[in-house]
Protein backbone atom coordinates (compact mmCIF):
# COMPACT_ATOMS: atom_id res chain seq x y z
CA UNK A 1 0.00 0.00 0.00
CA UNK A 2 1.22 3.88 -0.79
CA UNK A 3 1.42 6.44 1.70
CA UNK A 4 -1.06 8.61 -0.24
CA UNK A 5 -3.41 5.59 -0.42
CA UNK A 6 -3.34 5.18 3.15
CA UNK A 7 -3.63 8.84 3.58
CA UNK A 8 -6.49 9.19 1.51
CA UNK A 9 -7.99 6.41 3.27
CA UNK A 10 -7.34 8.06 6.86
CA UNK A 11 -8.92 10.79 5.65
CA UNK A 12 -12.27 9.27 4.18
CA UNK A 13 -12.75 7.50 7.23
CA UNK A 14 -12.77 10.39 10.06
CA UNK A 15 -14.09 12.34 7.27
CA UNK A 16 -17.38 10.55 7.03
CA UNK A 17 -17.36 10.06 11.08
CA UNK A 18 -16.93 13.98 10.89
CA UNK A 19 -19.85 14.39 8.72
CA UNK A 20 -22.34 12.19 10.72
CA UNK A 21 -21.67 13.81 13.92
CA UNK A 22 -21.89 17.05 12.25
CA UNK A 23 -25.76 15.93 10.85
CA UNK A 24 -26.58 14.61 13.91
CA UNK A 25 -26.03 18.29 15.76
CA UNK A 26 -27.71 19.61 12.59
CA UNK A 27 -30.55 17.45 13.33
CA UNK A 28 -31.09 18.23 17.44
CA UNK A 29 -30.74 21.73 16.95
CA UNK A 30 -33.16 21.52 13.96
CA UNK A 31 -35.91 19.91 16.27
CA UNK A 32 -35.17 21.94 19.37
CA UNK A 33 -33.29 19.90 21.66
CA UNK A 34 -30.20 21.81 21.80
CA UNK A 35 -32.62 25.49 22.45
CA UNK A 36 -31.72 26.13 26.02
CA UNK A 37 -34.67 29.07 26.17
CA UNK A 38 -36.65 25.90 25.42
CA UNK A 39 -35.68 24.07 28.97
CA UNK A 40 -35.67 27.43 31.20
CA UNK A 41 -36.42 26.58 34.74
CA UNK A 42 -39.01 28.64 35.86
CA UNK A 43 -37.92 30.47 39.32
CA UNK A 44 -38.77 33.55 41.78
CA UNK A 45 -37.16 34.53 44.49
CA UNK A 46 -36.09 37.22 47.21
CA UNK A 47 -34.59 37.79 50.63
CA UNK A 48 -35.13 35.28 53.32
CA UNK A 49 -38.78 36.09 54.71
CA UNK A 50 -40.59 37.38 51.17
CA UNK A 51 -41.60 33.92 49.48
CA UNK A 52 -42.36 34.20 46.00
CA UNK A 53 -45.19 31.40 46.71
CA UNK A 54 -46.18 31.49 42.66
CA UNK A 55 -45.81 33.42 39.73
CA UNK A 56 -46.78 34.16 36.14
CA UNK A 57 -45.63 36.30 33.14
CA UNK A 58 -48.29 36.51 30.35
CA UNK A 59 -48.61 39.57 27.25
CA UNK A 60 -49.57 42.33 29.45
CA UNK A 61 -48.90 41.83 33.73
CA UNK A 62 -46.24 40.06 35.83
CA UNK A 63 -48.02 38.35 38.79
CA UNK A 64 -46.56 37.56 41.97
CA UNK A 65 -47.89 35.52 44.63
CA UNK A 66 -45.88 37.22 47.97
CA UNK A 67 -46.13 35.89 51.69
CA UNK A 68 -43.87 38.00 54.54
CA UNK A 69 -42.18 35.73 56.68
CA UNK A 70 -40.33 38.78 58.11
CA UNK A 71 -41.70 38.83 61.20
CA UNK A 72 -42.95 42.42 60.43
CA UNK A 73 -45.73 43.97 58.87
CA UNK A 74 -44.87 46.03 55.76
CA UNK A 75 -46.63 48.80 54.51
CA UNK A 76 -46.41 50.81 50.94
CA UNK A 77 -45.19 47.30 49.61
CA UNK A 78 -44.88 47.73 45.70
CA UNK A 79 -43.11 45.71 43.30
CA UNK A 80 -41.08 47.16 39.95
CA UNK A 81 -39.57 45.32 37.20
CA UNK A 82 -35.94 46.56 36.70
CA UNK A 83 -33.39 46.83 34.01
CA UNK A 84 -34.14 47.09 30.13
CA UNK A 85 -36.86 45.39 28.33
CA UNK A 86 -40.42 44.75 28.26
CA UNK A 87 -42.49 45.80 31.84
CA UNK A 88 -38.89 48.26 32.57
CA UNK A 89 -40.22 50.82 35.42
CA UNK A 90 -43.43 49.31 35.97
CA UNK A 91 -45.08 48.62 39.36
CA UNK A 92 -47.72 47.35 40.95
CA UNK A 93 -49.95 48.52 43.13
CA UNK A 94 -49.24 49.55 46.79
CA UNK A 95 -50.38 47.97 49.18
CA UNK A 96 -50.09 46.41 53.23
CA UNK A 97 -49.01 43.10 53.69
CA UNK A 98 -48.74 41.96 57.33
CA UNK A 99 -46.90 39.04 58.96
CA UNK A 100 -47.53 35.89 57.38
CA UNK A 101 -50.31 37.02 55.30
CA UNK A 102 -50.30 36.43 51.55
CA UNK A 103 -51.30 38.79 48.83
CA UNK A 104 -51.28 39.30 44.95
CA UNK A 105 -49.05 41.74 43.70
CA UNK A 106 -50.10 42.76 39.65
CA UNK A 107 -47.58 44.45 37.26
CA UNK A 108 -49.28 45.64 34.85
CA UNK A 109 -46.47 46.13 31.32
CA UNK A 110 -47.03 49.40 29.00
CA UNK A 111 -44.09 47.83 26.60
CA UNK A 112 -45.74 44.02 26.41
CA UNK A 113 -43.25 41.04 26.29
CA UNK A 114 -43.77 38.41 23.03
CA UNK A 115 -45.55 35.20 24.06
CA UNK A 116 -43.65 32.08 24.41
CA UNK A 117 -40.38 34.35 24.83
CA UNK A 118 -37.87 33.65 27.59
CA UNK A 119 -38.44 36.29 30.99
CA UNK A 120 -35.46 36.91 32.87
CA UNK A 121 -35.55 40.22 34.99
CA UNK A 122 -34.74 41.71 38.31
CA UNK A 123 -37.87 42.73 40.29
CA UNK A 124 -37.52 45.69 43.11
CA UNK A 125 -39.56 45.35 46.00
CA UNK A 126 -39.92 48.48 48.01
CA UNK A 127 -41.90 48.61 51.66
CA UNK A 128 -42.15 50.31 54.66
CA UNK A 129 -41.62 48.76 58.27
CA UNK A 130 -44.13 49.98 61.23
CA UNK A 131 -41.31 51.95 62.56
CA UNK A 132 -41.40 54.12 59.53
CA UNK A 133 -37.97 53.07 57.56
CA UNK A 134 -38.00 52.41 53.87
CA UNK A 135 -36.44 49.44 53.00
CA UNK A 136 -35.59 48.19 48.96
CA UNK A 137 -34.72 44.24 48.09
CA UNK A 138 -34.01 42.74 44.32
CA UNK A 139 -34.98 39.74 43.79
CA UNK A 140 -35.13 37.69 40.65
CA UNK A 141 -37.63 36.25 38.13
CA UNK A 142 -37.40 33.96 35.54
CA UNK A 143 -39.91 31.96 33.25
CA UNK A 144 -41.69 32.26 29.95
CA UNK A 145 -43.95 34.54 28.54
CA UNK A 146 -47.66 32.66 28.73
CA UNK A 147 -50.15 33.47 26.20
Amino acid sequence: MKKGQAAVEFLMTYGWAILVVLISVAALAYFGVLNPSQKLPETCFFVIGIGCNDFKVDSDSVTLYITNGGGKDFMNVSFSVIGEGPCSNDSSNIEELRDGETKVFVINCTEKPSSGSAFKREIRMNYIEKEGLSHSYIGNIQTKVED
